[in-house]
């Protein structure tokens, strides 16, 4: 290899070790902005021109995440997820009920509106609602945290990993869903089961030590519910739904449409709404792309796999898929994992590839703390409310519910194939 090479093979392992830590040490710098350096740093050593690295970078991916993230602005800003949990803690239920019908709207919403921002907003609005009633936050947060993860995998805009999957794979958007709603059902039921039945379930729902000097002026923050707001944007958010089931139009296109209509709005200053765009997990998409182009021309990736097949191991069969996915999600997060993976999966089937990819790395996020940003969102929002999630225990609920909800999707995999 040339020393050109050699430097694209270091500043890919470094990008992948920030990945891993979540930064690099000593220095002042997160997951996008390892990301947009690595970018930065092949583009600067000649690895690839600036004409490439534009190439090399998902156009319709970026575009599709963008104009969901402006539909779910939307909802934030018009109240409609603060409203919808509100009402749901205000049914006299028993505290498994209002788990379940918890789990179930977490999971609802983060199909079609992405699980980030569901937790975004649903956190804090739990989080009172249990010390309300008397009930530990603690499993009622994780268990929202598990359940948006799960849910989003129904849908190919439930994460950005699936938004990912299915632009590079050009999956339907309907065979997907139908595809993976039985094992997803499956799943957010195994979890509100483990939650409740788990040793120590019912116990670990008893109010504990927590602080809560925040909560009695969180719910300030909340914002207010605009009937008007919310109707459009369930108007725009359903049509692009049927669109995506009843036609085969351009994903991304229709979905930028959508966002557009969005904007024009004579309530919701534009800046408002962009303030809710992850602008950092944009970037993070992008550098990575640049960096995974620059990485495959070095020809180590191809030939690792080809490696692998020579010893029986082809990357697109269901089993080392289902490895790769789980060990990868954990070591560098599912959105690199996902990029990682996706490049060498030709010559199999993209519907199985691609439920197989999106099933497992999205559960394999409710692993660890670290596994999925969703999670992180959770625990830093569920401090300000004076809960405290520390790792452990993330794990003592995260660990089996991953467990057992990988085994349901090993099984239907086993079933479906």
């Amino acid at each position: 290899m040339t020393d050109t090479s050699w430097g694209v093979v270091a500043v890919f392992a470094l990008v992948y070790l920030g990945m891993f830590l979540g930064g690099l040490p000593k220095l002042q710098l997160n997951r996008p902005g390892v990301a947009l350096l690595g970018a930065i740093a092949v583009i600067g050593m000649g690895a690839v021109t600036v004409e490439e690295a534009a190439r090399s970078v998902d156009l319709p991916t970026v575009l599709l995440l963008f104009s969901f993230m402006v539909v779910s602005a939307q909802m934030r800003l018009g109240g409609f997820y603060t409203a919808v949990t509100r009402w749901v803690g205000a049914q006299p239920m028993a505290p498994a009920a209002l788990l379940a019908a918890l789990i179930a709207v977490a999971a609802v919403l983060s199909a079609v509106f992405s699980n980030d921002v569901v937790c975004l907003a649903m956190t804090p609005v739990v989080a009172r609602l249990c010390l309300q009633r008397g009930l530990s936050p603690v499993p009622f947060l994780v268990g929202l945290a598990c359940a948006a993860n799960i849910g989003s995998a129904a849908t190919l805009i439930g994460n950005p990993q699936n938004m990912l999957i299915g632009s590079v794979l050009k999956l339907s958007f309907a065979d997907h869903l139908r595809g993976a709603a039985l094992p997803v059902v499956v799943s957010l039921v195994v979890l509100w089961a483990w939650l409740v039945w788990g040793p120590g379930g019912r116990a670990r729902m008893a109010l504990g030590a927590v602080h809560t000097h925040a909560v009695a002026q969180g719910a300030e923050a909340d914002p207010t519910f605009d009937r008007v707001q919310t109707t459009k944007g369930l108007l725009v958010a359903g049509a692009v739904l049927m669109a995506f089931l009843s036609t085969d139009w351009p994903h991304e296109v229709v979905a930028l449409v959508a966002a557009g209509m969005l904007l024009l709005s004579r309530r919701f200053h534009s800046s408002q709404v962009m303030g809710f765009v992850d602008w950092e997990l944009l970037v993070l998409f992008m550098g990575l792309f640049v960096v995974n182009h620059a990485f495959a021309q070095t020809g180590l990736a191809a030939q690792a796999v080809a490696t692998m097949a020579g010893h029986g191991l082809h990357l697109a069969d269901t089993g080392p898929l289902f490895a790769a996915g789980l060990v990868l999600s954990n070591l560098v997060s599912n959105v690199p994992a996902v990029m990682l993976l996706l490049p060498h999966l030709g010559g199999s089937d993209p519907a199985v590839v691609g439920l197989t990819l999106a099933l497992v790395t999205t559960f394999a996020g409710n692993l660890l703390l670290v596994g999925s940003i969703a999670n992180l969102i959770v625990v830093d929002l569920a401090a300000q409310q004076g809960v405290v999630i520390d790792w452990k225990a993330h794990a003592r609920l995260g660990v089996p519910v991953t467990v057992l909800s990988l085994g349901v999707v090993a099984a239907w995999l086993g079933l479906a194939a």
